[in-house]
């Protein structure tokens, strides 16, 4: 199947590689897309295939022993989950759902595995796609165990804001159960934090957005 002009691009700009082995890859891809909410992946079912996010985002989600739904990792641009390759097949151990409408590239994994041997570019693509992914998960495992669920709710914060024009802004402003998800934790406890920070200043609310007003008296209390 010939791939199409915004697949291969996408390839190469990831992937960091040559046109060519760009092409040789997406040559193996199917083009997926799912809905927002739309379940791509069931706790406990075989897995043999592999996604690459190309837009959207996708999170793996489990319950715990609480009851609480929380986040185990979450995917976005450039971004693979599934069966990496068909040495890491079985079965999975998180739902990896859409948050938004998910578009991904859909290999399988016995491919994905012959495109690493062959292409080097590919391989090593791969490995810092993985760490990257090891790292944020091993970040929000250690937050977990060492901050209190407000410490992790002001943590979270600081990481969605960007810079506009040297502000810090979270926008749109997030769904507080979604950050609960994300961080473990309760809706009422983000919801009951975000307002100490509102009371004090430290945040606003403004044309759907959050504004960090002092980004600094948040850090502080991280903890």
């Amino acid at each position: 199947m010939e791939p199409g002009p915004d697949l291969t691009a996408f390839v190469a700009r990831v992937f960091a590689c040559s046109p060519a082995t760009a092409e040789a890859v997406a040559r193996r891809a199917a083009s997926r897309v799912y809905a927002a909410r739309a379940v791509v992946l069931r706790q406990g079912d075989g897995c043999s295939d592999t996604w690459l996010v190309m837009a959207g985002r996708a999170q793996a989600l489990v319950y715990g022993v609480d009851g609480q739904l929380a986040m185990v990792q979450e995917y976005e641009d450039g971004d693979l989950f599934g069966a990496i390759t068909a040495l890491d097949s079985g079965p999975q151990a998180a739902d990896v759902v859409a948050v938004d409408t998910l578009r991904a590239a859909l290999f399988l994994s016995a491919d994905f595995l012959e495109l690493i041997e062959a292409h080097s570019a590919v391989g090593l693509a791969v490995s810092r796609l993985l760490l990257r992914q090891l790292r944020s998960a091993t970040g929000r495992m250690v937050e977990r165990m060492t901050l209190t669920a407000a410490g992790r709710t002001r943590a979270e914060l600081l990481r969605m804001a960007v810079d506009e024009g040297g502000r810090r802004v979270i926008r749109p402003a997030p769904v507080w159960s979604a950050v609960a998800v994300r961080i473990h934790t309760t809706r009422e406890t983000v919801s009951r934090e975000v307002s100490k920070m509102e009371r004090r200043g430290h945040i606003r609310r403004e044309d759907g957005a959050i504004v960090l007003v002092a980004p600094r008296r948040i850090e502080e209390g991280v903890v």
